[in-house]
């Protein structure tokens, strides 16, 4: 059994949240992959994926890899209470 490279996972969870936005315009849809990444996924998570992205074959969604490389000028579909998993209860990331 080969071991799963981390950044195939990242790619495939982004992937996943870009797929639920897909029916959303396109400025909410980055916006709401932008913050879901940022509330749920750890500095490093981030990091790692974005590093991950410079190379030619990355294999992320397009709108993921918009939502990882600016800061979205449109509002998020995501309310805004859940910005802060700690404050709901929640964990500090969905990676598991």
């Amino acid at each position: 059994m080969s071991a799963v490279d981390p950044n195939e996972k990242l790619v495939r969870m982004a992937n996943q949240i870009a797929a639920f936005f897909r029916s959303y315009p396109q400025d909410e849809a980055v916006a709401g992959i932008h913050k879901h990444i940022v509330a749920f996924w750890t500095p490093r998570m981030r990091d790692q994926l974005v590093a991950h992205c410079g190379e030619a074959d990355h294999g992320l969604d397009p709108l993921a890899l918009t939502a990882l490389k600016i800061t979205p000028k449109a509002k998020s579909p995501i309310r805004d209470a859940v910005t802060d998993p700690h404050e709901q209860g929640l964990g500090a990331s969905d990676a598991g």
